[in-house]
């Protein structure tokens, strides 16, 4: 699913206007994961300041993770885990490919734990189509479907796709402290 992109600022005349309709520069469709999109769409490294000209934030290939007070709008399209159980899945070339997709956030997945990772964020996720399950420290298992959302606050999770469909999720992710 490719995700279109609209940037709407204030002109030199202080009205609204479109400055960008397209797809982020860091959309990546993985090839060695089939289905899985990466559509990081914005990024913030602190208060955004609105009286400075807009400046597009997703070019070059540093983290995606914003720091304390920083945010990151992104959506990920998972596909069906059996993707990654089948015949040729081969996670010695998808595991660059996806930390080109995600920098920043393929560092925080446990080697041990397929899936597994923590970033120091807090999370807002919104199911915009499909179904998936969150699945928690202690092997707790939550299913999501279309308009559910999830509040996640530093915890560790993995996301599991079951079904037979791909799964598209929403996230903004603010940079926190503590965790």
């Amino acid at each position: 699913m490719k995700i279109r992109r609209v940037v709407v600022a204030r002109d030199e005349t202080g009205k609204s206007a479109v400055v960008s309709d397209g797809h982020s520069p860091r959309e990546q469709v993985l090839k060695h994961t089939p289905g899985f999109v990466s559509s990081p769409l914005w990024l913030t490294s602190g208060t955004p300041d609105l009286s400075l000209p807009i400046e597009e934030t997703m070019a070059g290939e540093g983290s995606v993770l914003a720091g304390p007070g920083g945010a990151c709008f992104m959506v990920v399209t998972f596909p069906p885990d059996s993707v990654m159980a089948g015949p040729d899945f081969d996670p010695v070339l998808a595991g660059p490919e996806h930390a080109r997709a995600a920098p920043g956030i393929a560092e925080t997945f446990e080697r041990d734990a397929p899936g597994m990772h923590r970033t120091p964020t807090l999370d807002f996720a919104t199911v915009v189509r499909g179904e998936i399950v969150l699945e928690l420290d202690d092997g707790a298992m939550v299913t999501l479907r279309q308009g559910d959302t999830v509040v996640q606050q530093g915890t560790r999770h993995a996301w599991r796709n079951l079904g037979a469909e791909p799964a598209t999720l929403s996230f903004v992710m603010l940079g926190a402290q503590g965790t």
